[in-house]
């Protein structure tokens, strides 16, 4: 079957570049041109224009990617319904999540996914919202989970689930017997700030804005990668901060962070799931969103 040499071709359309493509269908450079020449070679004629800095389809390759698609599509159709009928779901999904999703939420669903679906090959790529957007129109990932606002990006997006965020302080901090706390308390203490492109890092500066508050109002003591890294500066006494409830499950169990609200309203923001418009679903990735969509998530907070 050429579906493969076809996935090359649509590839190389879709992101205008050979070594972009390289990296995508994890082929060297060298092995994409021979998979295009090929196809080249078998129409007599050339797919692509490479005259100019960037990759372009000629009126053929114009014509061929149009069919191909269709045939890809009818591919994937074809091993849904077989999947079905004999009751195996096989095949590949990559993933992109933002840290919380990826870290603390995935891992679990994915193990049980696979307990059902052992034949299913699942790759995640943990990184932030804007990083994993990046990532699904390159059309390196199958479909992102991601923790800020995707509504203006050109994709479907689906509310997957409510997250609550939280202050988070360390257990000999004033706050630590405190259930809440006045914004205005806040922008006096050193505050840990996840990176731009964060999703948290969004919600948190939207909410303080309705609130008069902006970034430079705030003692920003230290702008950390990672969700991991900000929780081990607060429980060393080097600021507060504000992550999502799902990273602070175990350090709220034992006692290690102390987790509080802010005065003036609850910091709720959706996790949402996000494909592209022009995305080909297969049987496996089906079987997965609908795993997703269905699943119990509260159980993970118990």
């Amino acid at each position: 079957m050429e579906d493969h040499k076809l996935k090359v071709f649509c590839t190389v359309a879709e992101t205008k570049s050979f070594s972009k493509t390289s990296e995508i269908i994890h082929l060297t450079q060298p092995a994409v041109s021979l998979q295009i020449q090929a196809i080249e070679e078998k129409y007599e004629t050339k797919l692509f224009d490479r005259s100019s800095s960037t990759v372009t389809l000629t009126p053929a390759g114009e014509t061929l990617y149009k069919y191909a698609k269709e045939i890809l599509a009818l591919y994937a159709s074809a091993e849904k319904t077989i999947g079905k009928q004999t009751g195996i779901t096989k095949g590949c999904i990559t993933i992109g999540a933002g840290s919380n999703i990826g870290n603390y939420l995935l891992p679990s669903i994915i193990t049980e996914f696979k307990a059902a679906h052992p034949k299913v090959k699942i790759y995640l790529i943990v990184s932030n919202t804007k990083r994993v957007i990046e990532l699904l129109n390159a059309g390196n990932i199958n479909l992102g989970l991601v923790e800020g606002d995707a509504s203006k990006q050109k994709m479907n997006v689906r509310k997957l689930l409510s997250d609550e965020l939280l202050l988070i302080v360390s257990p000999e901090h004033p706050w630590a017997k405190k259930k809440e706390v006045p914004i205005s308390d806040l922008i006096k203490e050193p505050f840990i700030l996840r990176e731009a492109g964060s999703g948290t890092r969004q919600i948190i500066e939207k909410i303080l804005g309705r609130h008069g508050v902006t970034i430079n109002d705030m003692r920003i003591s230290s702008i950390l990668g990672s969700t991991e890294a900000i929780k081990d500066a607060v429980e060393n006494g080097l600021g507060v901060s504000i992550i999502s409830r799902w990273a602070a499950r175990k350090e709220s169990r034992y006692g290690t962070l102390k987790l509080l609200n802010l005065r003036e309203e609850k910091m709720v923001r959706d996790f949402s799931l996000i494909v592209h418009k022009n995305s080909i679903s297969s049987g496996a990735l089906e079987e997965f969103l609908t795993f997703l969509k269905s699943y119990p998530y509260d159980k993970l907070l118990l």
